[in-house]
C-alpha cells in the first residue's frame, strides 16, 4: 500500500466512517461520487450475514491462514467484508452479533520490516453467557516477547494470537 493511500484511508480503516445520502437517507461505507452526502460515524456493530474460511490465501496473507472472512450487515444497514477474529470456526454462525476491532491486517514487505497495515476486523459481541469464551481470548491474553523487540500475545489455550492489538470491554 502506498503511503499516501494509507493515510487517505485511515478514517475508513480505523473508525469505520461512512456517508449518508442527503436525498435518500441511505448509508454507505465507501465514498461514492455524484451525490450529496454527509459524513457519518458508524457504530461498528452488526451481525454476520455470511462467512467462509480462507485456506488458500492471496499473497501477503499466508501467515494468517486459515482465517475467516464475513459479510457483516452493520446496524446502519450497509454490508461490509471483513475478517472475523477471536472466534473459532465451529462457533461462528450466521446472525452472530459482532463488533468492530482494530487489528493488524497484513505487513507490507517480505523481510519482516515492512509497514504494518491496520484495519477493522469483527469479533463476537460477548454477553453474560459467553464469559468462558471471552476469557479464552481476552482475560488470559498475556504479552510474550518474540525475540525481535515486539510483543505478540498468547492466550491461555496455547494458541498464538499475533493480530491482537487492543481489547475493548
Amino acid at each position: 500500500m502506498e503511503v499516501a493511500r494509507y493515510w487517505r484511508t485511515t478514517d475508513q480503516r480505523y473508525r469505520l466512517t461512512g456517508e449518508v445520502d442527503t436525498k435518500t437517507g441511505q448509508t454507505f461505507v465507501s465514498p461514492r461520487g455524484g451525490r450529496k452526502a454527509e459524513p457519518k460515524q458508524l457504530s461498528g456493530r452488526g451481525e454476520v450475514y455470511s462467512f467462509t474460511t480462507i485456506h488458500a490465501p492471496p499473497a501477503g496473507f499466508e501467515k494468517f491462514a486459515p482465517y475467516m472472512v464475513a459479510l457483516v450487515r452493520l446496524d446502519e444497514g450497509p454490508l461490509v467484508t471483513a475478517q472475523l477474529t477471536d472466534v473459532d470456526e465451529a462457533e461462528a454462525k450466521i446472525g452472530m452479533k459482532v463488533e468492530m476491532v482494530t487489528r493488524v491486517l497484513r505487513e507490507d514487505g517480505d523481510d519482516g520490516r515492512g509497514m504494518l497495515v491496520y484495519g477493522y476486523k469483527f469479533r463476537p459481541v460477548w454477553g453474560v453467557r459467553d464469559d468462558a469464551l471471552k476469557a479464552q481470548f481476552v482475560d488470559a491474553a498475556k504479552p510474550v516477547a518474540n525475540g525481535n523487540g515486539y510483543h505478540a500475545h498468547a492466550n491461555g489455550n496455547g494458541k498464538h494470537a499475533p493480530d491482537l492489538v487492543a481489547v475493548g470491554n
